[in-house]
């Protein structure tokens, strides 16, 4: 064991300064040696200074190896069911998922960095937030304290092992990474607010209409989170698009859409300021997800069009429709009276439009006729172009949100 008593970094100085160092003998001429012959691997005694490695012991079974020799070769890449190594990821075939990689890494935010001081403020004056205001902050906070662990937990848990595609896999990273930092947002908000009494941490389970879009979003890990799971075959294959698109379309892609809406328009009254901006900056990172998402689901389809059959379309409608139905159930409870300009029937009405964006950017027909949109400072905040996929646009370049603004 080392003894910082006996190391020095200089082998010529001595350890204690007190006692001179014996003069240095002259050094001698190194000793000529012929190279060994051949290709000798050392002794593991050697290398090792006389730790006890057996190296015939750690390079068996290395000989057995299959070593194909076989290069990556772009076209042989696949979103699910490659058989080209996921370890390397050039050359790049999916240009648009590497794109969204190289975006979001150059969108780094922590929480933190957004004061709450006005926040906590309006929130102690007994007069500064109506009940209904209180409310909406609170089941906004309630559900998302713990959406976004539980689309990161499947992001890691059920989404990445399944990806062939390297590329693919890291945009997924940097999304889970995303998805935890805004998870810490609402840990944030909650507990400079002080919130902390429990009510808000337990709503997804004790709050019926947040408890239901929970247990929604759960569902549809059972299957692919058992151990034995594994993409190959047209049933399994189904079953993880199912998975992609009730995350990627249901929760990230509708579920999100009515608590951000009314927190955000808070913002745009001066109330809850800070929130906002965190939910604002939360956006921006949710709409490139979403867009990542989509993108991902048409890829596999274009892939594999035996899997995008009649029935799969009749399943991804009816997913898309649940979580509409869902997101207004919420919309009902969050804003049960109009309040900072909008009510429970604008919420829905722009829920139905969301719906539709949804299965058109699928392929999809719309369920909802003559719907538009009644919030269109939405889309400014949001900016839509982001939620263009690239199946749509044809382009890989995806602008970042400039600075935030309330104007």
């Amino acid at each position: 064991m080392l003894s910082w008593d006996e190391y020095s970094e200089d082998a010529n100085t001595p350890t204690n300064p007190t006692v001179a160092a014996p003069a240095a003998p002259s050094p001698a001429a190194p000793a000529v040696t012929e190279p060994p012959a051949g290709n000798t691997v050392p002794a593991a005694s050697d290398i090792f200074n006389g730790v006890d490695l057996d190296a015939a012991e750690i390079t068996a079974g290395l000989e057995d190896l299959e070593m194909t020799g076989a290069r990556v070769r772009a076209e042989d890449k696949r979103i699910i069911n490659a058989t080209s190594d996921v370890n390397q990821v050039v050359p790049i075939k999916y240009d648009w998922a590497w794109q969204k990689y190289l975006d979001g890494s150059q969108n780094h935010w922590m929480p933190q960095e957004i004061s709450m001081a006005a926040d906590l403020a309006l929130w102690k004056d007994p007069n500064g937030l109506s009940e209904d205001e209180r409310r909406i902050v609170k089941m906004g906070l309630g559900y998302f304290a713990t959406a976004d662990t539980v689309v990161a937990n499947n992001l890691l848990l059920s989404i990445y092992k399944h990806i062939t595609a390297p590329e693919c896999r890291f945009y997924i990273g940097l999304q889970f990474r995303e998805e935890l930092i805004h998870a810490h947002a609402y840990q944030y908000c909650i507990e400079s607010l002080a919130m902390d009494d429990g009510e808000i941490w337990n709503m997804y389970r004790e709050q019926p209409s947040v408890a239901r879009k929970a247990a929604w979003s759960l569902k549809h890990t059972e299957v692919i989170n058992k151990p034995e799971f594994v993409t190959g075959t047209p049933e399994a294959d189904k079953e993880f698009l199912k998975n992609l698109i009730s995350y990627y379309v249901g929760a990230e892609g509708i579920f999100f859409y009515c608590g951000f809406a009314a927190i955000l328009q808070m913002g745009r009254q001066n109330k809850m300021t800070g929130v906002a901006e965190q939910f604002q900056y939360i956006l921006r990172d949710e709409s490139m997800h979403l867009n990542f998402g989509i993108d991902l689901i048409n890829q596999i389809k274009i892939e594999n069009p035996h899997l995008w059959d009649q029935e799969m379309q009749d399943i991804t409608t009816r997913l898309i429709a649940e979580a509409v139905m869902l997101e207004c159930e919420f919309a009902r409870d969050m804003i049960p009276r109009g309040v900072l300009g909008m009510n429970a029937n604008m919420i829905e009405q722009y829920l139905k439009f969301i719906g539709n964006r949804r299965l058109t950017q699928l392929g999809l027909k719309e369920l909802w006729k003559g719907i538009e949109n009644p919030f269109p400072w939405m889309s400014e905040i949001m900016d839509l172009r982001k939620e263009k996929n690239f199946f749509e646009t044809k382009v890989t370049e995806y602008q970042q949100a400039g600075a935030l603004s309330w104007d």
